[in-house]
């Protein structure tokens, strides 16, 4: 596991391998990754929109978009939200980063928190 403090707000990260390609002409690796978000603030806040860079040998790529798997969650001081999704490979090796966009409700104010780079590495290569 990964973690980020940024503007007090705790980014976890966990990595699983799902599968790997069955054919060696269309390898595909499929990683999940759980995203713990806690907001250590005194302040509520909502996450507003999230920016990803994927990278792996064979290409490098950006994904930007309101929230996180549909929802925009509204966090209280202490409170915490969790979702899980998954990324797709070319190759069996890779890592994943970015930023989330949050604003603080009582003034407007917004602010970008890390999301700490991860690894994703099909289990075999860790031997």
């Amino acid at each position: 596991m990964v973690k980020s403090i940024t503007n007090d707000v705790l980014v976890s990260v966990e990595t699983s391998f799902q599968k790997g390609g069955n054919d060696l002409y269309d390898e595909e690796f499929i990683f999940a990754y759980r995203i713990t978000i806690e907001n250590l603030s005194e302040s509520t806040i909502k996450l507003l929109r999230r920016h990803w860079f994927i990278v792996d040998s064979s290409e490098h790529r950006e994904v930007e978009g309101e929230g996180v798997i549909g929802q925009q969650p509204v966090l209280e001081p202490g409170e915490s939200h969790q979702y899980i999704s998954a990324c797709n490979l070319h190759t069996d090796m890779g890592k994943m980063y970015g930023t989330y966009l949050f604003e603080r409700l009582i003034d407007g104010h917004r602010f970008d928190v890390i999301i700490p780079e991860f690894q994703l590495i099909v289990p075999f290569k860790n031997n």
